[in-house]
């Protein structure tokens, strides 16, 4: 990790958005501060304190940059901004997998209405999108029972209805239509209509249903009982949807409820959008906390988010957690009482069933994977023929490149998934030059007889990457230490994937497809990898030791040091010489920098974060 006392001891104790970059120039966080010097600070001092999230982070933080604004609402907008443009890993996103639909009413002579996925701003006026197609659909079904609104795709100008350019359809003699293209109805009577359309879109359902009730008694005065009956049917429409969709009384009007319930991985946030009584929007996110996001910065993050892709015009946001007031002209309320608190707990029972129904797919998804591994290794059983499932199985391979850095490696898997706790390296002692055999014959023994004093469980299967001489040294040590027919061993052979029993002549071959053999090769695989992971880093620590020895004044003790700090020279020669002299001291680090520095390694006192 970079040292960054220089670029924190100059930042401001200001608001600002700060901006964490890694190796490759990407942005991987992005955070808001009230006070960048304070903030910012906090992810460098006691690491330890830190959740492994942050830690994480922190490790592969390369350099940082800072943008001060004027208040903390700037901050707020900044960061928003900037998460949605950059989308960091380390940030929660507020995202949707799918594209919802909206109902737009189009920017044209006799104006149509209809759905879609695609917003383009100037075709018309969009209201949405929805999250439940059910409910779209039923209000479009109010508007075509209220309204005879046209479904053809005719540019009808004055002019071209002027030249009879058109002819009534199907639609106009089932009565849907009234034939505007044929000049039969009105441009202004239609139009009429689709005002009321906006409004009951725009949840104003009371405004629209005075009007109509005008019409209604305006028509019966001039004994048109016919249109009155139809104001009457359509004030009866209205009056239903109302019903259905009023959920507090139309007092309360332009609100958001937000409710957050959770853990410290998952929390659930559940959006209404209300306006003149009605839940115009309603959502429920899943958010993966990616590092200790407080539950004020989730909600703030959703209001931003929802209040611009619903177009909401709310002044007040009902919400079960305390927040502070941002000096948006938005006011924050935990409602304790009446029809509000009622709103907050409908919010509240909508993110708790979400949340119940991520922990049931949890349960249902651990119990399937529970059950295929049951099956995967009683199949395992079978194909083998053992005596007992083979619970616990531990796997053995050998590393070495012409006899070079011999180790070894074992891993164990215990209910067909990887146990890393217990999971050991090997360095061969009593092996000189690479000899397999005898290599197998002693890690075997080293992990059986520790195993046996210290009275630790025993696997019920033993897998030994190798044919059949590296399976004659494991079995050889387990007689030694007669442990021999106690525990169940085979070998696998690597190109033809064969797999060999102690004192059988002939290999087993299990189908490709078997999922005996996939379980086998997954644990052989993994072993494998273990293996040349410890091989390798155990070159890289004799290289880093074979270029120190060079170095007259840098002793066993010194190099040792530097050894468990640095991890490589690679590391040694890109670091500050304060990290250094920290480690070995200063008459030390000043006779290593000059040692590496007349090899021709030059050093930097002092390196620009910023560049």
């Amino acid at each position: 990790m970079k040292d960054f006392k220089e670029i924190l001891a100059q930042l401001p104790q200001t608001p600002g958005v700060y901006q964490f970059f890694d190796d490759t120039n990407t942005i991987i966080y992005v955070g808001k501060a009230k006070n960048l010097k304070n903030r910012v600070s906090s992810y460098f001092n006691n690491l330890q304190g830190h959740s492994r999230k942050t830690q994480r982070l922190v490790s592969q933080i390369d350099r940082l940059e800072f943008i001060i604004v004027n208040s903390e609402l700037d901050a707020l907008l900044l960061e928003n901004s900037l998460i949605k443009e950059f989308q960091p890993k380390y940030n929660i996103l507020l995202k949707d997998d799918k594209t919802y639909p909206y109902i737009c009413i189009t920017n044209e002579p006799f104006p149509r209405v209809f759905t879609t996925r695609r917003f383009e701003r100037k075709e018309g006026t969009f209201y949405g999108p929805y999250a439940n197609v059910k409910a779209m659909n039923a209000l479009l079904e109010l508007i075509k029972g209220l309204y005879t609104i046209r479904t053809c795709s005719y540019h009808l100008s004055k002019e071209n209805i002027a030249q009879q350019k058109f002819k009534v359809c199907l639609e106009y003699h089932i009565k849907n239509c009234k034939g505007g293209c044929e000049g039969l109805q009105s441009e202004a009577n239609y139009l009429a209509d689709i005002e009321q359309i906006h409004q009951i879109l725009k949840g104003k359902v009371g405004e629209v249903k005075e009007q109509i009730e005008q019409m209604m008694y305006a028509h019966a005065e001039k004994l048109e009982f016919e249109k009155a009956q139809e104001s009457k049917q359509k004030l009866e429409l209205l009056s239903i949807f109302q019903e259905r969709s009023l959920v507090v009384n139309p007092k309360i009007t332009d609100v958001m409820v937000v409710s957050l319930v959770g853990n410290e991985e998952h929390v659930f946030l559940n959006f209404l959008d209300i306006q003149n009584g009605s839940i115009l929007h309603a959502e429920t996110f899943e958010i993966e906390r990616k590092l200790d996001e407080t539950e004020e910065d989730i909600v703030l993050l959703a209001i931003l988010n929802l209040k611009e892709k619903y177009n909401s015009p709310a002044k007040e946001v009902l919400t079960n957690i305390e927040m502070q007031e941002m000096g948006v002209g938005i006011n924050f309320a935990v409602p304790q009482i009446g029809d509000k608190r009622k709103l907050l707990e409908m919010s509240l029972k909508n993110a708790l069933f979400a949340q119940k129904e991520f922990l049931r797919k949890q349960e249902e998804r651990r119990k399937k994977s529970l059950e295929n591994t049951q099956r995967v290794l009683e199949t395992l059983q079978k194909d083998l023929r053992l005596t007992e499932l083979p619970a616990q199985i531990e796997c053995f391979d050998n590393s070495n490149i012409q006899g070079t850095n011999p180790v070894a490696a074992m891993v164990c898997f215990i209910n067909g998934k990887p146990s890393k706790r217990n999971y050991r390296h090997f360095n061969i002692k009593t092996v000189v030059g690479a000899n397999d055999f005898a290599s197998m014959y002693e890690i075997v023994t080293r992990r059986y007889k520790r195993l046996l004093d210290e009275n630790q469980p025993l696997p019920q299967l033993i897998i030994i990457d190798g044919g059949k001489g590296q399976l004659s040294s494991a079995c050889e040590a387990l007689k030694d230490l007669g442990m021999y027919g106690k525990m169940a061993i085979i070998g696998i052979a690597k190109k033809l994937e064969e797999i060999y029993f102690p004192e059988d002549e002939i290999p087993l071959h299990l189908s490709k497809k078997s999922e005996s053999l996939k379980l086998i090769q997954q644990i052989r695989d993994e072993t494998h990898r273990f293996a040349i992971t410890f091989h390798r880093d155990q070159r890289s620590k004799n290289s880093l030791n074979s270029e120190l020895e060079t170095i007259e004044g840098i002793g066993e003790k010194t190099m040792q040091k530097l050894l468990q700090h640095f991890k490589s020279v690679a590391n040694i020669k890109t670091a500050q010489n304060e990290e250094i002299e920290k480690v070995i001291g200063k008459a030390k680090t000043k006779v290593l920098l000059e040692k590496l520095s007349q090899q021709g390694i030059n050093f930097t006192e002092n390196v620009d974060l910023q560049k």
